[in-house]
C-alpha cells in the first residue's frame, strides 16, 4: 500500500529549517556558583591534543606573547590573530571587559588566561576560558569565521534564590534590564559594552545589576541577534535566580544583586514597578450594560469565524484539486535513497580537490559554513560547502532532504554534484558557477523559488 504524501510546502519547509536550526542552536554548558576561571575544554570534538614540547606548544606560546600585547595596545581592548602554519596553526581571541582599568590590567589577564586554559585543558587544541574581567579562545581551528554567533557558550547560575512570592516581579525585572543593557551594547559601536542598574522593591534585594558586550569587531545587527539568542535563556535557565549570566565568544550578559561591574552604570532604569492584574469590569443592576457589551463582542467574533472557515474551504478544495500535480515534486522512499547513495562523495576526494580544505580556495563564507573552490579527478570544477558541525541534524533526515534538492532542476539553480556524510563532516558538492557570488545562488534563487511554488501551489485551480 502506497504511503499518504505530506503536501509539497511542508517538505520544502523543512529545509529552510535545518538551516535555521544550525544558526540558532546553542549548546551550553551549566555551573552552579563556581567561581572563575570558567574554562571549556575542547568545544568542538574531536579537537585532538597535542603532544608537549611540540610544534604546537611552541605555537601556543608565540600566540600568548602576541595576544597579549595586542590587546593591550587596543582602544577596545580587544585582538584576533594566528601562528604557525597548517596543520600546526593556532588561531586566537582574547577580549578585556569594558570596565576594566587600564591597558595593563587587561593585558595581565589575558596573560593569566593563557595559563589557566593550560592549567585546567592541558595538551587540548581547542580552550576556552572566562575570567570576571577577560576572556580567551584558541583552537586550530579558524573559528574567527563562524558566523553562528555563540558558538559554545559557559552558563552561570547562582544557586540562591528570591522568595516565592517575589519571583515573578523579581524575573520581570531582570528581563527588562537585562534587555535595556543590551540594547545600549548594541548602540555602542566602539566597544559594544554596557552596564545597567534598576531599583526593586525588596529588602533583600533592592538593586538589580546588569552587564552585557559584544565582540567589538561585530556588527551592530550581529551583536543584536547573539544577545538576543543567550538572553531568550532566562526564563528557562534563571528563573528565581539572584544572578547569573552566559558567556560566548561573541556576546555574553551577567546580572547580579551586587555591583560586580566596576564604575557607575552607564544605564540607570527607575524604580521597577510591577503591573496589577487587570480589574473585572463592573456589572450594572439588571445586566444591562453587560448583555449590551455580549451582543457587540457577538457581532464582531461570529462574522470572522464564518470568513476564517470559508477560506479555510476553499484552501482545501484547492489543495484537492491540485494534488495530484504537486505529489509529482515529492520524493519516494527506495528509488530516492538510492539515488541520493549515488550522490555520495567520499571525504579522501574533497580534501583532494580542495587541498584540504586550504584557506586559499575559499569562496565565502556564511552563517552555515565555509564554501571553498576545487576540482574533481575528471577535472570538473566544483564549489564545497562544509556545513558547520553546530548542526545536530541527523543523517537521516539530512539524506530525506537532499533528495527534494536533488531532484529539483530550474535554470537559476546551481546544480547538486554530491554529498560527504562522512568524520562528523556535513559537505555539499555544487557544480562550480565563475564569475558569480555562489551565496546569490544558493540563497536568494533558492528562496524566490520556494516562495514560487508555494504561491503557484496554493493559488492555482
Amino acid at each position: 500500500m502506497a504511503k499518504p504524501h505530506r503536501p509539497l510546502f511542508t517538505y520544502l519547509a523543512a529545509v529552510g529549517a535545518t538551516f535555521l536550526f544550525a544558526v540558532l542552536y546553542v549548546p551550553l554548558t551549566a555551573a552552579e556558583d563556581e567561581p572563575p576561571p570558567w574554562p571549556i575544554c575542547g568545544p568542538y570534538p574531536p579537537s585532538g591534543n597535542y603532544t608537549p614540547n611540540s610544534t604546537y606548544q611552541a605555537n601556543i606560546n608565540l600566540l600568548a606573547a602576541s595576544l597579549t600585547k595586542n590587546v593591550s595596545s587596543s582602544p577596545a581592548l580587544y585582538a584576533t590573530g594566528s601562528v604557525g602554519d597548517v596543520p600546526y596553526i593556532f588561531y586566537g581571541q582574547a577580549l578585556c571587559r569594558g570596565d576594566v582599568a587600564n591597558a595593563s590590567a587587561c593585558e595581565s589577564c589575558i596573560a593569566t588566561a593563557f595559563l589557566g586554559a593550560q592549567q585546567a585543558c592541558p595538551l587540548y587544541k581547542d580552550v576556552m576560558i572566562f575570567y570576571d574581567l577577560c576572556q580567551l579562545r584558541f583552537s586550530n581551528r579558524n573559528f574567527l569565521l563562524d558566523d553562528d554567533y555563540t558558538v559554545t557558550t559557559y552558563m552561570l547560575q547562582r544557586s540562591q534564590l528570591v522568595g516565592a512570592s517575589a519571583a515573578a516581579a523579581f524575573d520581570a525585572a531582570v528581563g527588562l534590564l537585562v534587555n535595556a543593557t543590551a540594547d545600549h551594547s548594541v548602540g555602542d559601536s566602539s566597544r559594544r559594552f554596557g552596564t545597567g542598574e534598576e531599583g526593586f522593591n525588596d529588602r533583600r534585594n533592592p538593586k538589580i545589576y546588569a552587564l552585557s558586550q559584544c565582540a567589538p569587531d561585530k556588527t551592530a545587527d550581529v551583536c543584536r541577534t547573539c544577545l538576543g539568542m543567550i538572553i531568550g535563556q532566562l526564563p528557562e535557565s534563571f528563573r528565581g535566580r539572584t544572578g547569573g549570566g552566559i558567556f560566548g565568544v561573541w556576546c555574553n550578559f551577567r546580572y547580579e544583586v551586587y555591583p560586580f561591574f566596576s564604575g557607575r552604570p552607564l544605564l540607570q532604569l527607575p524604580q521597577f514597578v510591577e503591573r496589577p492584574p487587570a480589574s473585572s469590569p463592573p456589572v450594572t443592576r439588571g445586566g444591562e450594560k453587560t448583555k449590551n457589551r455580549t451582543g457587540k463582542v457577538l457581532a464582531i467574533v461570529m462574522p470572522t469565524i464564518a470568513a476564517i472557515l470559508a477560506i479555510a474551504v476553499v484552501c482545501f478544495s484547492c489543495w484537492r484539486r491540485r494534488r495530484p500535480e504537486a505529489d509529482a515534486f515529492l520524493p519516494s522512499t527506495s528509488d530516492d535513497i538510492q539515488h541520493i547513495d549515488s550522490l555520495l562523495l567520499d571525504l579522501a576526494t574533497l580534501r583532494v580537490a580542495t587541498d584540504d580544505f586550504d584557506e586559499r580556495k575559499m569562496l565565502g563564507k556564511g552563517g552555515f559554513g565555509m564554501v571553498y573552490k576545487g576540482v574533481l579527478p575528471d577535472s570538473q570544477e566544483i564549489a564545497v560547502k562544509r556545513l558547520g558541525q553546530t548542526s545536530r541534524q541527523g543523517i537521516g533526515e539530512l539524506k530525506s532532504e537532499l533528495v527534494l534538492v536533488a531532484k529539483l532542476h530550474h535554470k537559476n539553480l546551481v546544480r547538486l554534484v554530491g554529498v560527504c556524510l562522512e568524520e562528523h563532516e556535513k559537505i555539499l558538492v555544487y557544480e562550480y558557477m565563475p564569475n558569480r557570488s555562489l551565496d546569490t545562488i544558493l540563497f536568494s534563487k533558492i528562496f524566490s523559488l520556494v516562495f514560487f511554488l508555494f504561491l503557484n501551489f496554493c493559488s492555482r485551480e
